[in-house]
């Protein structure tokens, strides 16, 4: 898909963007792609293109509010769908 991530960060820096704040919607935990690929070399392409500050914002991880609206699409779901399946013993 592209714009390719690398290529755009090269691209700003270029057109003089300094500071660039980055956030990876699409996970909600962080993971070796948003600690490394985007955390660690997006920030070295971009500040070796010319852009000065780099920050990526963290994924929901464990944030309380994150951990609530789970808990509540739990309750949800256990209230409209019925008694919980058995859990059977494949020993």
């Amino acid at each position: 898909m592209r714009p390719y991530t690398d290529e755009e960060l090269v691209r700003l820096a270029k057109a003089g963007v300094k500071r660039l704040l980055v956030i990876c919607p699409g996970f909600v935990t962080d993971c070796l792609e948003t600690i490394e690929e985007i955390g660690m070399r997006a920030r070295e392409i971009f500040r070796e293109a010319g852009g000065e500050t780099f920050a990526l914002i963290p994924c929901l991880n464990d944030h309380p509010a994150w951990i609530g609206f789970l808990q509540s699409r739990v309750d949800k779901f256990l209230r409209t769908s019925g008694p919980p399946l058995p859990v059977t013993n494949h020993a």
